[in-house]
């Protein structure tokens, strides 16, 4: 088995399956990018919670994660309060609009996801699917550390 070919094949599938399911539930609408949407998502459901932590669970660098936040913040989809334990710390958390938005979009999100598996996959698929599911969550929280790009070992001709 090509295995290259294979972790190409899935990361395809997964960024093919959220944009549908964006599309056809509306998120679009609603003028949130797919960073800002998880992000919330987060805060809201893990909340309160500061940058850098939200930023370590969605393996970004907390200044690029502190861009996404701005945009929710202007929104009045999340809140900003210092830590009470620690008076150094920014804790985030979700406004009651804000709240109510990712309840919402997940329902959405949910009712077209569970539609197309109950109209085009065969029981027999559904449950090979949801044995993927749990694959795909150990894949999640694999061990396995970065790979270095070549383009940034100077092979290529990227940069060095």
């Amino acid at each position: 088995m090509d295995l290259a070919a294979l972790a190409m094949d899935l990361d395809f599938a997964m960024r093919l399956l959220r944009g549908r399911i964006r599309a056809e539930s509306g998120v679009e609408a609603e003028g949130l990018s797919r960073p800002q949407l998880t992000a919330l998502y987060r805060v809201v459901r893990e909340g309160p919670i500061t940058t850098s932590e939200l930023a370590a669970l969605e393996y970004m660098r907390p200044q690029s994660m502190a861009q996404t936040l701005t945009g929710l913040e202007e929104a009045g989809l999340i809140r900003r309060s210092p830590d009470e334990n620690d008076g150094r710390r920014v804790l985030l958390s979700g406004t009651e609009r804000g709240s109510a938005l990712v309840t919402d979009l997940l329902e959405l999100h949910a009712r077209w996801l569970r539609a197309a598996i109950e109209e085009e996959l065969s029981p027999e698929e559904q449950e090979q699917l949801a044995a993927a599911v749990k694959l795909m969550g150990r894949l999640v929280e694999s061990t396995v550390g970065p790979v270095v790009s070549m383009r940034r070992r100077g092979v290529h001709g990227g940069a060095r």
